[in-house]
């Protein structure tokens, strides 16, 4: 289900409930179908409504373009006046009889017998504690439903704000990473055509797809596992054939990709940290790398042995992992597992996703 209908259907059903609390506490609830009959009970729905009214008026108007706009005064005057609406309005449309209290049940008494007609007056004590209650009546529904809306907008600016952080955080860590996949690809075709070799223009042709999931699909804050995996496959194929047999390497995926999504170049760097620091055509270097895919996880297996290599500049090494584990906590918090085993003689990680 979308979630703007998600959202709806709650909005939906919580006026419906706030509706439903003066029905619950009217003295009359025992015969619902002459409640609005009843003046005093119409006095208080017709309350209730107007602060359903309130609510997102509030929300959706004077909190943003007043409250967060550090316009105080103009907002305070306009909530004052609003709880004067609340509670002036229910009792002009349903005015409340002073000198007869009886009338507000709905019940008249013919006058007693000899009675003269006398002007009615309402003393000053009843009518100031009929003012007071007249203010007063909505003052508490009216503040719960005033902090309410203030709390759920504050709440949600700060969420947004929060996502608009960790996007800006993923634009930054994606903008390090693509260069560092660009430059090894790049090294590995230099080293195929010095060497002149045939498979030149097929590394050309991989490495020509792959800029293109770069540049376009992972842009994207989730893209097809699919995808990710021919990206992966596509990298691995050309340092086969740069590396042709001078290590032993082991690549397998099993499980079914399809119809699964995945942070992209979110697994990549795990693999090319192992090419990196884990092949020497002098020593015995071995790499394995496998990928499952079961029950709504994807487990990343990789190892390589530890070789000899060229000193590498301190400011980026690592950088890639790093940069990954970062991106793992903001996009998979609690739903990620990633197990890193750095021996004397090789070195190995174990990632698990759970993905969509």
């Amino acid at each position: 289900m979308p979630k703007k209908t998600i959202q709806f259907l709650i909005h939906l059903i919580g006026c419906i409930v706030f509706l439903c609390l003066p029905v619950l506490f009217s003295p009359d609830v025992a015969n619902p179908l002459t409640l609005f009959k009843i003046s005093p009970f119409l006095r208080d729905f017709i309350g209730y409504v107007i602060l359903i009214l309130f609510f997102y008026l509030n929300y959706y108007v004077l909190i943003p373009k007043l409250y967060f706009r550090k316009k105080y005064v103009s907002f305070g005057l306009i909530i004052i006046a609003c709880y004067l609406f609340v509670s002036i309005v229910p009792h002009i449309l349903f005015p409340r009889h002073f000198n007869s209290p009886i009338a507000e049940m709905g019940v008249n008494f013919p006058p007693p017998p000899n009675s003269k007609t006398v002007a009615s007056h309402t003393p000053p004590t009843i009518m100031r504690h009929s003012l007071f209650g007249f203010y007063n009546q909505h003052f508490f529904e009216f503040f719960i439903v005033f902090v309410l809306s203030l709390m759920l907008k504050i709440s949600n600016r700060l969420k947004l704000a929060e996502r608009e952080k960790v996007n800006a955080e993923l634009s930054y860590l994606k903008a390090q990473i693509n260069p560092h996949f660009l430059f090894n690809t790049l090294n590995s075709i230099y080293s195929l055509a010095i060497e002149k070799s045939d498979y030149t223009a097929t590394a050309v042709v991989k490495l020509s797809g792959m800029m293109r999931y770069v540049i376009t699909d992972a842009s994207h804050k989730f893209v097809s596992l699919e995808k990710e995996i021919n990206y992966i496959s596509d990298y691995i194929e050309l340092q086969k054939i740069r590396l042709d047999d001078s290590i032993k390497l082991s690549y397998s995926v099993s499980g079914d990709p399809a119809d699964k999504i995945v942070a992209p170049l979110v697994l990549i760097s795990f693999i090319e940290n192992a090419f990196k620091y884990g092949v020497n055509a002098e020593e015995n270097s071995e790499i394995k790398i496998h990928i499952d895919i079961t029950k709504g996880y994807v487990h990343l297996r990789v190892f390589n042995k530890k070789v000899k290599i060229q000193q590498v500049n301190t400011h980026t090494s690592g950088l890639g992992i790093e940069n990954t584990i970062n991106r793992l906590q903001l996009l998979y918090p609690g739903r990620h597992k990633l197990v890193i085993k750095d021996a004397k003689d090789d070195f190995s990680i174990l990632l698990s996703l759970h993905i969509k």
